[in-house]
């Protein structure tokens, strides 16, 4: 027998105190430590990774809704030859949008009666084979509040008697007999599409060009198990939502440019009439060419419309530059003072020298610049950007948003021994980690991304107006366009080349060394050491660059340490790439990297039943099946187990009292 008494500390004891609350006796605490210890013999959950969404609602709800796949392959196991493809493909689509399918069917199908019946028997089955791996607590709070009591009856009915048989089909005929049936359908269909996926990991860039970022937002805020790391596009807008300014500017740049400007101004109610209004002046005969909005979108907008984008393109455009300008001269540490670039325009010759070279300027219509003092905003700029900044600020639905973000998101993430992160970790040339300055310290690795999180964070709830403030919101600047961020990872931001130099020699942004080196097996296993993990088992999930497939680029870098999965689910990328980038499984059977096809549309995949065509690109199965033991939350459990050991032990000792 144990001397509980020796081997409990006064801490301890105190917790167990508190444990005994929540267990009163032996028998609670007994019948606690079983369930636990069977949880632990469950196979683990599904994950779900997916990245770089860019604003793209319709192809990212779709790979949502089918989980990368997941649902179809669950049918085709469950039902193998028993159905034809297109019975399959109908099911599928039914599952993944099933209050639109279900008016597409009864256009066609003669006896109702006898498809629901059918159809609501399949749904069950294929419930009950994905509910399989999850306690029925869990399912049980999963379940659909209006037919919680007859799904769970559904899905643990044993078909094996007859009596329980005849019971199961009489709820099947009384589901349809009292017409619920469609509701009843919904129901389950949301809850296979929930039973699909345990855990989704966002790696980053919700926000970018595409029109419906703000959508996706309000669809995660609502998703049962969920992280994010947040990419370079979601820290600029987390950034202008705490009230940075050139983050502000830099939003409303990319969203005027893409022809976006819905996002801001009806998604979250901000206003803009300030700067439409002040563009409309300052380059009322402006054409503003090179302005012009580039997503084929525009070709929806009136003449009018197009040319007034391009002018509150512009002119939000030169108040970019000179808010970051007044940042980097605050900040000499940065290191980026090439990046001062309005004063090395000659106003006279119409040219700009960088880098001792003079290059002939595209544009030269500046209204707003004062030659002698370049980085100054003019007084009406300044009332232009008061007025927006109060309109971010207070923007609910966009706080809303950024404060979900900062919840359930980080700039890297630890998650059953894989380590997630969007952009890159800092390295020199030679593959070691890079020390960088940052708030007066040399950090690298691991330190240098917890620090950046702080400031995140410290940068959104800090005093306004302090000068703390102001310090965390020109890193969050820096963090979006910085060569030493683990979120940019290039040497430079050449946006004002871009728009204003012909030569593409002045546009050229040099990658980090990260990028080489990252397919080098030792390089991955170091940077695993470096965040306290077993590079045997462990594994690196990377967004951020598109995997230039067409060009021979593989996903899988490093021997199979490091899966790169921007999703490329913006258009504009797919030219480059030739697919829709990748998502990735982490299954109880090991982990599935799987390519996309691009989705064509909603309207098709309900229509037509056109699914995102998906391709398994690699497998890494384990021998064992992984079961939740081996998981992060399996050792969540063990300590609980242990701790209610304990608790038992203190009981039977005498040492704390039961209570009946």
């Amino acid at each position: 027998m144990l001397n509980i008494e020796a081997e409990i500390t006064a801490d301890d004891f105190k917790y167990l105190k508190l444990l005994a609350k929540q267990y009163p006796n032996i028998t609670s605490a007994s019948t606690e430590i079983i369930n636990l210890q069977a949880i632990l013999n469950l196979p683990k959950g599904t994950e779900h990774f997916i990245s770089d969404i860019h604003g793209e609602y319709e192809s990212f709800s779709h790979v949502l809704r089918n989980a990368s796949g997941v649902i179809k392959n669950h049918i085709t196991y469950i039902f193998g030859t028993s159905l034809r493809d297109s019975e399959k493909k109908t099911l599928a689509t039914l599952i993944y949008y099933p209050e639109q399918k279900l008016e597409e069917i009864k256009k066609t199908e003669s006896d109702m009666n006898d498809w629901y019946k059918i159809t609501l028997h399949r749904l069950v089955t294929i419930c009950k084979v994905m509910s399989a791996k999850y306690t029925r607590s869990k399912v049980r709070k999963a379940l659909p509040q209006d037919f919680a009591y007859i799904i769970e009856e559904l899905l643990h009915e044993d078909s094996t008697g007859d009596d329980k048989e005849l019971y199961y089909n009489q709820i099947i005929e009384s589901i349809v007999r009292l017409d619920q049936a469609d509701r009843f359908i919904t129901a389950i269909s949301h809850l296979i599409q929930r039973l699909a996926i345990d855990r989704l990991h966002v790696i980053g860039d919700i926000y970018d060009r595409g029109p419906n970022a703000a959508k996706i937002m309000d669809i995660l805020e609502n998703y049962h198990s969920i992280d994010v790391q947040w990419g370079n596009h979601d820290i600029s807008w987390m950034g202008a939502a705490a009230g940075c300014q050139a983050l502000i500017c830099n939003v409303i740049r990319i969203q005027a440019r893409y022809c976006n400007l819905d996002t801001v101004e009806e998604a979250y109610g901000i206003n803009l009439i300030p700067l439409a209004t002040f563009a409309m002046e300052k380059y009322a005969d402006d054409p503003c060419t090179y302005f012009l909005p580039k997503n084929s979108d525009a070709d929806m907008l009136t003449d009018k419309e197009v040319q007034l984008t391009a002018k509150m393109h512009k002119a939000i455009s030169i108040m970019q530059f000179k808010m970051e300008a007044q940042i980097i001269k605050r900040h000499p540490e940065f290191g980026m003072e090439g990046r001062l670039l309005l004063d090395k325009i000659d106003f006279e010759k119409g040219t700009i020298n960088i880098k001792g070279v003079d290059y002939p300027m595209l544009d030269m219509n500046f209204p707003t610049i004062d030659p002698k003092d370049p980085f100054s905003l003019s007084e009406e700029e300044q009332d232009v950007m008061d007025k927006i900044k109060s309109s971010f600020v207070n923007s609910g639905d966009l706080q809303r948003h950024v404060r979900f973000l900062l919840s359930n998101g980080s700039i890297y993430n630890i998650f059953n021994s894989n380590l997630l992160y969007h952009g890159c970790i800092p390295l020199n040339a030679d593959g070691s980690l890079k020390e960088v300055n940052f708030r007066g310290k040399r950090l690298k690795g691991k330190d240098y991304l917890d620090a950046v999180e702080r400031v995140m964070r410290e940068g959104y709830y800090t005093i306004p107006h302090s000068e703390t403030k102001r310090e965390c919101l020109d890193l969050m600047w820096y963090l979006w366009c910085g060569e030493n961020s683990p979120l940019f990872g290039k040497d430079a931001m050449t946006t004002f080349e871009r728009y204003f130099i012909e030569d593409k020699a002045t546009h050229v942004e040099n990658k980090s060394p990260y990028y080489e080196r990252r397919d080098e097996e030792s390089v991955c296993r170091a940077i695993l050491e470096n965040f306290g993990l077993n590079p045997d088992k462990s594994h690196i999930i990377n967004g951020h660059v598109p995997v230039k497939v067409k060009k021979g680029e593989s996903p899988i870098k490093a021997n199979g340490k490091l899966f790169v999965i921007d999703g490329g689910f913006a258009k504009a990328y797919q030219k480059e790439t030739g697919i829709a980038g990748y998502t990735l499984i982490y299954n109880s059977h090991g982990l599935v990297l799987v390519s996309h096809e691009p989705f064509e549309s909603r309207e098709k995949a309900i229509a037509e039943e056109k699914d995102i065509h998906s391709s398994t690109v690699a497998l890494q199965y384990s021998q064992a099946r992984i079961m939740v033991s081996n998981t992060d939350i399996g050792a969540e459990l063990k300590k609980n187990i242990s701790e209610l050991d304990k608790l038992v032990s203190a009981y039977r000792s005498g040492l704390i009292k039961e209570i009946k």
